[in-house]
């Protein structure tokens, strides 16, 4: 399994990206996927996750209400949505993914991932 991440770049607060995640390799549709950032200096840390449907998803406190993870399976693809960035949203984001075997299998951790991406960065500038 290969995941790409895209979508990052320079952008002011306040605005809005919508990074995205192409995995290609195996079945989609079987997967979990995830968001994970890191920040300079910092650790990586969960951002947002998404069920093999779509019909699950859970995000960390720190982004409720600001980021949305979605995912198309027919296009192998998964998004996350973030609007309203603030300068403490810059970071490397990386995109993730995990058998599931069912639509109950997130992924809450970067130790439950499997597969990662290269990550794409996010500079938000105040």
């Amino acid at each position: 399994v290969q995941l790409q991440a895209s979508g990052g770049g320079l952008v002011q607060a306040g605005g809005s990206l919508r990074l995205s995640c192409a995995v290609s390799g195996r079945t989609f549709s079987s997967y979990a996927a995830g968001w994970f950032r890191q920040a300079p200096g910092k650790e990586r840390e969960f951002v947002a996750t998404i069920s093999r449907s779509g019909g699950m998803t859970y995000y960390a406190d720190s982004v409720k209400g600001q980021f949305t993870i979605s995912r198309d399976n027919a296009k192998n693809t998964v998004y996350l949505q973030i609007n309203s960035l603030k300068p403490e949203d810059t970071a490397v984001y990386y995109c993730a993914a995990r058998p599931a075997i069912s639509d109950y299998v997130l992924m809450y951790n970067s130790e439950a991932a499997r597969y990662w991406g290269q990550g794409t960065l996010v500079t938000v500038s105040s």
